[in-house]
């Protein structure tokens, strides 16, 4: 009866071990998850921010000239498709999306350059230095995001917590990557 007892306690520390070693672990990767999930918000912010600041500067823009159209939709196209990967919530999405959006603004740019008088107006030219600056806070964000992306995706697949991580739900994160369209070098063709 004694013996059965002793194993009976020897179970139960076991058990209770167990478990305690595995709260450090699961608490690590939820707070991970989470800071993925906040940095993902950012982007998202990031972008709105990014897209929110595009009508003002096309109908300035506009006000200026009334030609080059098809730049214009261009760009009101590509920031449509952001709108729709933002809500999306998928990052492969919001990647392409902001590529695209990119490079309709490459195109406007260049609009830009055949134009001096809109690099005259004041308004034109704080709106553009804050769509620039946006694209490098994107850049930030995104490099911050897929840090995190690593750092909860290494806890995932490493010894112990591979072992029971899929089973308490925890899925890899994907990573913020570049399209292919963003290797390629943008060249600007001013009709010469």
């Amino acid at each position: 009866m004694r013996r059965e007892n002793t194993s009976k306690i020897i179970l139960v520390v076991v058990i209770a071990v167990v478990a305690i070693s595995l709260i450090g672990p699961y608490n690590s990767m939820v707070q991970l998850r989470n800071q993925v999930r906040e940095q993902a918000s950012q982007i998202e912010n990031v972008l709105q921010g990014r897209l929110e600041k595009i009508p003002d500067l096309v109908a300035n823009a506009k006000a200026l000239m009334k030609h080059e159209e098809a730049v214009f939709t261009a760009v009101a196209e590509a920031r449509n498709g952001l709108q729709n990967a933002i809500n999306s919530k998928d990052m492969e999405q919001m990647a392409d999306a902001n590529e695209q959006l990119t490079q309709a603004l490459t195109s406007f740019n260049a609009v830009v350059e055949a134009y001096p008088e809109l690099n005259s107006s004041q308004l034109f030219v704080g709106l553009a230095d804050e769509i620039s600056g946006s694209v490098n806070r994107i850049q930030q964000e995104r490099r911050l995001y897929n840090q995190v992306v690593t750092e909860y995706n290494n806890k995932l697949e490493t010894f112990p917590t591979v072992l029971y991580a899929k089973m308490l739900g925890f899925r890899p994160a994907k990573y913020f990557q570049a399209t292919e369209a963003a290797h390629q070098i943008n060249v600007v063709n001013f009709g010469n």
